[in-house]
Parts: structure tokens; sequence; C-alpha cells
């Protein structure tokens, strides 16, 4: 069953000590380690505003187990994989590690593990995470469509669970090409639409049906609507 997401959010805001002038960039390729915390060259980078499930953690639909907190971390790691990251430290958390808002490309990864209904937002660290959990909430999207404990809760009855990192070398791939930005002389011109089944939908300007879709956010690169839980309109 959940509890508050307030409570969570504070234990979150405690937990992390302002870095100052020691504030730094990490940049390489990373792996993920569960779903809110990425190891970058064996450096343990926890992402800033959101409370996934651990790995070992898991939620019940229909009275049946599911794997969600293994599915969290699919999640983030398909979002990293042969990507150039990103990690601009925030702070640290008790254990030491780095706090830090995370991007592949300009996918933050903690607003796509909210948007996809994977990871809880912890409002007193940051806001930027709330909406897209909160939009995640209403359409039962992850573990909202489940029964769950939250991640903290289920962390401190389970005190021998937290995975170890696991070195990665330092990325040797060239940068990612640019995304193309769509816009027209209204502004952002990526249409996302909520289509009759449910779906999250964005349409590309000369897309069948571009013109007919009404949409419900507005976006300038495919990055941007991915990232807010929206996938690509299929072409057939």
């Amino acid at each position: 069953m959940t509890r508050p997401l307030w409570i969570t959010g504070l234990a979150g805001l405690l937990a992390i000590m302002p870095q100052g002038g020691h504030a730094q960039a990490i940049e390489g390729s990373a792996t993920a380690i569960d779903g809110d915390t990425l190891s970058m060259t064996g450096t343990v980078i926890r992402l800033l505003g959101i409370d996934a499930p651990e790995e070992k953690q898991t939620c019940q639909r229909d009275g049946i187990d599911w794997p969600c907190g293994r599915e969290a971390k699919q999640q983030l790691a398909a979002l990293v994989d042969g990507k150039q990251i990103y990690c601009q430290q925030q702070g640290s958390d008790r254990s030491g590690h780095i706090v830090a808002v995370c991007t592949a490309g300009e996918i933050d990864l903690a607003q796509a593990l909210a948007s996809a209904g994977l990871a809880l937002a912890l409002p007193a660290e940051t806001q930027d995470y709330a909406m897209p959990a909160a939009r995640a909430k209403q359409f039962k999207l992850g573990i909202w469509s489940s029964e769950f404990t939250e991640p903290a809760l289920w962390r401190a009855a389970h005190p021998d669970s937290e995975p170890k990192p696991t070195p990665t070398l330092q990325a040797t791939r060239p940068p990612q090409r640019a995304q193309r930005v769509y816009r027209n002389h209204f502004g952002c011109a990526i249409k996302g639409n909520r289509n009759r089944k449910g779906e999250w939908i964005y349409h590309l300007p000369g897309m069948p049906y571009y013109d007919a879709t009404r949409p419900e956010d507005l976006f300038c690169t495919e990055a941007e609507a991915q990232a807010a839980g929206y996938r690509r309109a299929i072409v057939r």
C-alpha cells in the first residue's frame, strides 16, 4: 500500500547535503544499478528528485507479484545504453553518493522514469518531476497500476538489498547527433495526443493524421516528447 509522497520527499531532502564549491560535472558512459542510480566509471550517482523501486523489489497486480524494481532498472538501462551521459552534481546523500541531474542528450533521465510511472517524485528535493509523476499516477502507468510499498520503506525492511556498482569505461564514442527541431510560426510543432486506447502518441509534421490531430502537448524535438512519456505514431 502506498504512503503519502511528502514523507518520502522530506526524507530525501534531509539526506542531501549541499556541496557548495565541490559540485562537479561528470560525463561519460554509464550503467544502471537500479531504477534511479547509475554507475559512471565506478562512481555511484543517484538521480535527483525521484525514488524508484529497488531492483529486487516486487509490486502486486491483481494479487500477482510483478518485478517492478527490475522493470525500472531496465527502463533506465535502455535510456543510457550506448549514450554519452552528462550529470551535474547537486549534492550528496547520507551514504556519500553523488546526487545529480543526469541527461542523455536532451532526455532528463529522472523525468523519463517519473513519466513512465516507474518512480515516485520527491517534491522536497525538486518540483521538476512532480507533474510527470502525477500524470503517470492519474493514468495508472507503471507502479501506479499496482499495489506497492514505497521504496524508502522497502529499503528499511531489506537493509542488505542495495546493489553494488559495476565499473564502466570512459565513453569513447563520438558526440551524439543533434536532434532535429520542429517549429512553425506558432512555436513547437510536434503534436502529443492521448488516443482512444489511452496510448500517448506524438505526430511529426507531414505524418498522416498530423493536421487532424488535436494536440494536448507540443514539443520541439522527439527527445522531449519521449521524455514526457509519448511514443512516435506508427505510419502504415
